[in-house]
């Protein structure tokens, strides 16, 4: 790679690392899971940065590689895994609602496939269109938004089925709070 290029792709890191940080940590649950993901992407990205012609592409094309390689990094996951009927809590480290809800949310993430977390997760949180989402994915617009549906579908009822788990005080609250919001 020409030493411009090497030059061109420093300054593409050091303006978007934050950005797709964010990405590679909607991504993975794991704080530390992400970060070595975004290394991964940017290390295949970085031996192919020549053959981007549009350069307004590179995020997503970084971010192909990252739903890439995490599917690849979940297929070879060891399958010593035991599946449980009940998860555990999540532990909150901060105790502000809004961070709450999402330990919430990452943690329903995961009953998600790869294919659906990748589709909501450039949907709703990059706010990418359809048609990009599609474009990202290698699939179909109708591919996508069915695959969404599906996805949300489960998530809704996730959240309910832990709602329905929740104790009697909790429950109390969450309602006031709802109230309270309206």
């Amino acid at each position: 790679m020409a030493h411009g290029e090497v030059l061109e792709f420093e300054e593409y890191v050091r303006t978007r690392q934050d950005a797709l940080l964010r990405s590679a940590r909607r991504l993975v649950p794991d704080p530390v899971d992400a970060q070595d993901l975004l290394q991964t992407a940017l290390v295949r990205t970085y031996g192919r940065w020549d053959g981007i012609a549009d350069k307004r592409l590179a995020d997503a094309y970084l971010r192909r590689v990252m739903i890439n390689t995490r599917t690849e990094w979940w297929r070879a996951r060891k399958l010593e895994e035991v599946p449980t009927e009940q998860l555990p809590d999540a532990s909150v480290e901060d105790s502000t609602e809004q961070h709450a809800d999402r330990a919430l949310l990452m943690d329903i993430m995961k009953v998600l496939a790869p294919k659906q977390r990748s589709v909501v997760v450039l949907r709703h949180w990059e706010q990418m269109s359809t048609e990009e989402t599609a474009a990202a994915l290698g699939m179909s617009a109708g591919t996508v938004k069915s695959t969404l549906h599906r996805a949300l579908a489960r998530l809704r009822h996730e959240l309910e089925s832990r709602d329905s788990e929740e104790p009697a005080g909790g429950a109390l609250e969450r309602e006031e709070r709802e109230r309270c919001a309206a």
